[in-house]
């Protein structure tokens, strides 16, 4: 079935095949030893035995990649998985494996292939400057589960016996304690905060958890600040899309799917647009609670805004956004940035980004209700349980102290115990020499007395 040709210094495995065509090719692979020939025909010959045996096939990753993206991508991802994914191949797979052919990536290319990325410099885009010099653990976390996925259908179209990227050696990312401000530092920054649209996202971002986008993307439909649902403790906000930027092509080839809204550009000429959105994960569609001051504030808020849309009559566009323009369009994170900075220079408090209000709002969270992860998880809307214990890992062993506190109060407080020390060895007796049953025993045995003075004389000798 197989046959192995020495040809000058290596050699090669030739086999016949049906393409799939139907056509009959024979098949000459190299290999730089006769044991890795041999291991090379024995598997061969298998695979052809017991039906599992894939016709070769040249086609490249870049060409393959191609087709993931139009056969599985576009009908699974939203415009801003899309954006994401089709830019790390673009940017991160194509230039380095793409030329590559997809039967011959192994698992010894994949852990080559992350040691360069490790090595390889950050990408800057057209909007977007690189903050890093090379690329990062997370997001050669991200490239290798996107490869993962990729090849996985690559398994399943019958184009490789194995998925190489399954047993991939990713680096350890390190998940950093971030810089935060605590409760006095968001009152003072809400007592100096000068602009309305960032008061306001301000704190819905502390007090609900509120992620920029799904603050952005909140409209007045989903507030529930009614006079009775205040007095009951039941006012809420109910997050189900979320306001980003997307690409013109990633809107073209997905045909709108999970789009609710595309706002008209103020440019023609720009190639993304402004969406309300579906949320990426179903876990992000939530209900969440509001303290009653912030259900009032949102309700001046409201009156504010409505009086602003009088005065403005057929210049306001109206799209119900919540954190708007003073003209009524969608506002943008880059305008909430710009204006948390100036506050922060403003009030010379400490250097962290808007997003971090949410680490906060989880951290103030987790000590509240004394480290209470799913009632946390439902108002931040995490996807997965243990993304809270990994980030905020530090809030909860403090709380977790609280158990050896309680713990010594309710058991070890009892004055019995108080008084109870571990067990202890008894002593052992100490042994005294019988000088008298010695030297009867001497008296007894020359040949012990000949011994011990040998023994004597070696140690004077010493």
């Amino acid at each position: 079935m197989a046959s192995i040709i020495k040809r000058k210094n290596s050699y090669s495995v030739v086999y016949t095949y049906t393409d799939e065509s139907g056509e009959t090719k024979q098949k000459w692979e190299t290999w730089h030893t006769h044991k890795d020939a041999l291991r090379r025909k024995a598997e061969v010959e298998n695979q052809m035995n017991n039906g599992t045996f894939l016709p070769p096939n040249n086609q490249k990753v870049s060409d393959f990649l191609y087709d993931f993206v139009t056969l599985y991508g576009e009908k699974r991802w939203g415009v801003s998985v899309y954006d994401s994914n089709t830019s790390l191949i673009a940017n991160y797979i194509n230039p380095i494996i793409g030329d590559l052919e997809v039967q011959s990536i192994t698992t010894r290319t994949v852990d080559k292939y992350i040691q360069t990325l490790q090595k390889t410099p950050a990408v800057s885009t057209r909007t977007r400057s690189a903050k890093t010099t090379y690329v990062t653990d997370k997001t050669i976390e991200k490239i290798i589960k996107l490869l993962r996925c990729a090849f996985k259908q690559a398994v399943r179209w019958e184009l490789i016996g194995k998925n190489p990227f399954d047993n991939a050696v990713l680096p350890k990312t390190e998940y950093k304690k971030r810089d935060i401000w605590d409760a006095d530092t968001i009152r003072l920054a809400l007592d100096q905060c000068a602009d309305s649209k960032l008061y306001i996202a301000m704190n819905l971002a502390f007090a609900c958890s509120l992620r920029i986008g799904e603050i952005l993307g909140l409209t007045w439909d989903n507030v529930c600040i009614d006079d009775d649902s205040i007095a009951a403790d039941n006012a809420y906000v109910y997050i189900d899309k979320e306001l980003t930027r997307a690409s013109k092509r990633a809107i073209e080839m997905l045909g709108e799917k999970g789009i609710y809204h595309i706002f008209t550009p103020l440019l023609p000429n720009t190639s993304t647009r402004l969406v309300l959105k579906k949320p990426k994960t179903d876990s992000s569609v939530r209900k969440v609670w509001l303290p009653k001051t912030l259900a009032y504030i949102l309700l001046e808020w409201k009156k504010a805004q409505s009086e602003l849309r009088s005065f403005l009559g057929d210049e306001y566009q109206d799209f119900n956004l919540v954190v708007a323009l003073p003209n009524g369009r969608p506002c943008e994170q880059r305008i909430i940035d710009k204006e948390f900075n100036l506050l922060k220079e403003k009030a010379g408090l400490p250097n962290v980004v808007f997003h971090s209000l949410r680490h906060s709002s989880t951290t103030y969270k987790l000590k509240l209700n004394h480290g209470d992860l799913k009632a946390t998880q439902g108002d931040t809307g995490h996807a997965e349980l243990d993304m809270i214990t990994r980030v905020y890992a530090h809030i909860l062993d403090e709380d977790r102290k609280v158990n050896a506190q309680k713990f010594e109060s309710a058991f070890y407080s009892n004055p019995d115990l108080r008084n109870v020390r571990p067990p202890q060895e008894p002593e052992r007796p100490q042994q005294t020499l019988d000088l008298a049953a010695l030297i009867e025993q001497l008296q007894k045995s020359p040949e012990l007395a000949n011994t011990l003075a040998a023994l004597l004389a070696g140690q004077k000798a010493r």
